[in-house]
């Protein structure tokens, strides 16, 4: 492995000109390699903007906090590992934090609003609100590149949260980043991709298949079935131990054909 491939875990790895990747050592089921914080810094700047410290991992947060000033770090959903290292971070750095909802925000930066433009670092970022996979889901637009955390993965797709996830709301979200064209993919998950607008269509196409699917289980096993039983008779491509994770998006399937 060369300091230019992915995964490359307590390496600060360039990707593009403007962005480059820290990739903590917490590979799992839904995390896959580790969660990627994403370290953004214009040419010339002595700042950096950080999109999610990541979990509260001391050796992570370490070498986040020893890079150099951070000016703001941006947070792109609620899951811990995430946002779980915020505090940490904050308290090495006394970086502003700022997110959608109240809970994660340190500092006076307030919260972030869709369509919103930064200017931090020597970089313009513009916010796009693209919930689904959790409903304060956003991703970050750069001039070359789009960082997409959870809502596009480096590889998989995605699991539409349990709790406040829509998948009607996910599937206009895809609709969102596929008009932004063939950008660079910088995920929450996973290496780097290179055109969101083929991912993105691929995403979309994979999401009608599955709802296929679900239809015909329905029509097979009663309108009744519950989102165990179409888990069983449709995911059987998928590694049974992700099946509790396919069936909270069986039944963001069930409530969005229902709906």
């Amino acid at each position: 492995m060369t300091a230019s491939q992915h995964p490359a875990y307590g390496l600060l790895r360039p990707v593009t000109d403007t962005a480059s990747v820290l990739l903590c050592n917490n590979p799992g089921l839904m995390t896959l390699d580790g969660t990627n914080t994403w370290v953004l810094r214009g040419p010339g700047s002595d700042e950096m903007v950080v999109l999610d410290p990541g979990p509260d991992d001391d050796e992570h947060i370490a070498k986040l906090a020893e890079l150099g000033t951070i000016c703001l770090v941006l947070i792109s959903h609620k899951h811990g590992d995430h946002t779980d290292g915020i505090d940490m971070l904050v308290d090495r750095t006394g970086a502003v934090v700022r997110s959608v909802g109240s809970g994660f925000l340190r500092g006076l930066g307030g919260p972030l609003t869709d369509g919103e433009v930064i200017d931090a670092a020597g970089l313009r970022i513009t916010v796009m609100a693209t919930p689904g996979h959790t409903a304060d889901s956003l991703s970050f637009v750069l001039d070359d590149a789009v960082l997409t955390a959870d809502t596009v993965l480096g590889r998989g797709t995605t699991v539409i949260d349990s709790e406040d996830g829509s998948l009607r709301d996910y599937m206009e979200s895809l609709r969102r980043l596929h008009g932004l064209g063939q950008r660079r993919v910088l995920p929450g998950h996973g290496p780097e991709l290179d055109d969101l607008e083929a991912v993105t269509a691929m995403y979309l196409a994979h999401r009608e298949e599955r709802l296929d699917q679900v239809r015909g289980a329905l029509r097979e096993l009663g309108e009744d079935a519950t989102a165990r039983q179409i888990v069983e008779h449709v995911y059987t491509d998928v590694d049974e131990k992700l099946w509790d994770a396919a069936e909270w998006s069986v039944q963001a399937q069930l409530d969005y054909l229902r709906s």
